[in-house]
């Protein structure tokens, strides 16, 4: 046998132990999450997601702080435009909630090659969906406001926020991918920091650019452009770092078009459930301007605090699809059940003492937003006490949606937020504001209405189990596996 036979037999035998050792259970996965007790596991990744949340939520609160400063003519301008933003940004991301799912039901079953193939086909998709919308929705701006019939004191100012927005949309969908891939194999606290340090920076230089440079509202986007961008930037650095459970390199950002078909596939629910969201919130705001500027800005302040007391609920959730989808991936399919059960008994107390402070608070919390509209003030805390005694409801419903995403059962998610904004909320909305005395007072009654009825639908899914024959991923062969990861480093 020549030297050189035998060099490659050496490189081939270490080439095929060095995906073996990459498959076993590692130290960068948590062995807690599919082993420890529930509330100590829910707790490890809730915690620090909620926390997550509540800076990322932060920027809109810097964003609507500031710009109160400016007048209700700014902030209606703000409302309006949040909107037209979410629906789009809905579109892409259900690459990133079929990502998610994968990589936390990969972790579960430690494969730890197909974690890193699901990364980086998730990333080149998130790139390409967020470019395309990106320039979609700077070219339709004008048109989706003129549609809207957006009063000329707010047009102005809401096509600068929406355009710059636009253009910062592939930095959002950056980050956002790094923090739903880390959260899918269980490392919560590095988003965490992140964020934390980027909206310190949000709110340096938000009051810089909107007054010093006299940008005003456009001054409130620009900013967080330049903060989303800092935290995708360092999110993909240590993505091709692989410091933390993810290991990505330029070779295995080669297009895997089956991957990507199964990964739309999978994930379309979630970009339109996403997107009704979004589009429902739209339409909710054609219902709201015709009743004026005060009313315009007085939803805005109220969603900003809806918004907020859905961290504890979103927080959760994602924590329940982390921890039942590892746990599915695991075969471990009654620890991922008991899991949700444990998460909605503790969503609905957490929020139902959220709910109780904000109805006591409503004007002080009114007050935060705009401080010097006693007429905002008034309209704003008719809203937040309208809404805040069904927070429970809210919490009930999305843990049990996070453990239907965690299984794959993104059409059943899908389903509910149809007949939630669709059947539910905006018919209601439109009927007790236009056709009964309660005029706006009549939208903000559909939210409370639509939180009960949705959240018991969403248990009565739960409680029939079928999310729990839902099989998501198979077992790879160990060809399979070792030809994936030549494929790859081909490309280097």
């Amino acid at each position: 046998m020549s030297s050189d036979e035998t060099t490659d037999q050496a490189q081939a035998k270490l080439s095929a132990e060095a995906l073996r050792a990459a498959r076993r259970p590692g130290r960068r996965f948590d062995p807690r999450l599919i082993e420890g007790p529930i509330a100590q596991s829910l707790f490890i990744l809730a915690v620090p997601i909620m926390a997550g949340n509540i800076l990322q939520i932060a920027y809109q609160m810097i964003d609507a702080f500031w710009v109160g400063r400016v007048g209700a003519a700014a902030v209606a301008s703000v409302s309006v435009s949040m909107p037209i933003m979410f629906v789009l940004i809905s579109l892409g991301m259900g690459f990133a909630v079929a990502g998610s799912t994968l990589i936390a039901q990969y972790v579960g079953a430690r494969d730890e090659i197909m974690v890193n193939h699901v990364a980086a086909q998730t990333l080149l998709s998130m790139i390409g969906v967020s470019a395309t919308l990106g320039v979609i929705g700077f070219i339709l701006t004008p048109y989706l406001l003129d549609l809207m019939q957006v009063q000329p004191d707010v047009y102005h100012n809401a096509v600068g926020f929406l355009r710059v927005s636009f253009a910062g949309l592939p930095f959002a969908f950056g980050y956002f991918m790094f923090q739903s891939q880390m959260r899918g194999v269980g490392q919560v606290t590095v988003p965490l920091y992140i964020i934390a340090g980027t909206v310190v920076l949000n709110f340096v230089i938000n009051p810089l650019l909107i007054f010093n440079a006299h940008l005003r509202v456009m001054g409130a986007a620009l900013a967080t452009l330049i903060s989303q961008a800092v935290a995708a930037a360092v999110g993909l650095t240590l993505l091709f770092s692989g410091r933390f459970g993810i290991k990505l390199h330029w070779g295995a950002l080669k297009p895997d078009w089956a991957f990507i078909k199964r990964a739309f596939n999978l994930g379309y629910p979630a970009s339109i459930e996403q997107s009704t969201r979004g589009l429902g919130a739209a339409m909710m705001t054609f219902l709201i301007t015709g009743f004026g500027t005060v009313t315009i800005a007085s939803y805005g302040v109220g969603t900003n605090v809806l918004n907020f007391a859905n961290i504890p609920a979103m927080g959760l959730s994602m924590a329940t699809s982390t921890l039942a989808g590892q746990n599915i991936g695991a075969g471990n399919v009654h620890r991922a059940e008991r899991v949700a059960r444990f998460a909605a008994l503790l969503s609905f107390g957490l929020l139902s003492g959220v709910g109780l402070f904000a109805f006591i608070f409503a004007p002080q919390i009114a007050r935060f937003f705009v401080p010097e509209d006693k007429s905002v003030i008034h309209e704003a805390s008719v809203f937040i006490r309208t809404v805040s005694w069904s927070f429970g409801f809210i919490g009930l419903q999305f843990a049990f949606m996070g453990v239907l995403r965690a299984s794959g059962n993104l059409m059943t998610a899908m389903i509910v937020s149809l007949v939630s904004q669709w059947c539910l909320q905006f018919p209601i909305a439109f009927v007790l504001s236009h056709r009964t005395p309660l005029a706006q007072h009549g939208i903000w009654w559909a939210f409370p209405v639509s939180n009960v009825a949705i959240a018991i639908i969403a248990g009565i899914i739960f409680s029939r189990g079928s999310w729990k024959e839902r099989q998501l991923i198979e077992p790879r062969t160990e060809e399979e596996a070792e030809a994936q990861e030549v494929a790859d480093q081909v490309m280097l």
